[in-house]
């Protein structure tokens, strides 16, 4: 059960977040409102299950990311994230004691072998990932 079944969102670093969002919207267009877009999208398996991927920009000194010096950090939609985390726990991955649990979903983090910070999320039901089978959404 262990699997990633898409990307829930993208965040970065920007020396001047407002800024920043306003090149966004202005030359590609992206709907950025206080720092951040949501791309709404809809199952192809389940077209009444809608989904969701998050694009935003943080100040360059924030933590979110962990305390090292990486730019970004990538949010993986998963199913359990208990089970996943207990299951990198036991491979030996550095896991986060904390999890986070919000109206919008659960939340654990982990490091990979080059000290990049990794954030899972597990949806709240009503952006749950439809399909069961599928490697991706």
């Amino acid at each position: 059960m262990k699997r990633v079944t898409g990307i829930g969102g993208v965040f970065f670093k920007a020396k001047d977040p407002r800024k920043l969002s306003d090149w966004y919207r202005e030359h590609l267009e992206i709907p950025v409102e206080n720092g951040s877009a949501v791309f709404a999208w809809r199952s192809l398996a389940n077209p009444k299950r809608e989904g969701q991927t998050v694009w935003a920009l943080f100040p360059k000194d924030t933590e979110y990311f962990g305390r090292d010096s990486s730019r970004f950090m990538i949010n993986y939609r998963v199913k359990n994230l208990n089970q996943i985390l207990r299951q990198l726990r036991k491979e030996g991955v550095k896991v986060d004691k904390k999890v986070e649990v919000t109206d919008y979903g659960k939340f654990g983090w982990a490091t990979d072998p080059e000290g990049n910070r990794i954030e899972f999320w597990e949806p709240p039901e009503k952006h749950a990932t439809p399909e069961p089978n599928l490697p991706s959404e």
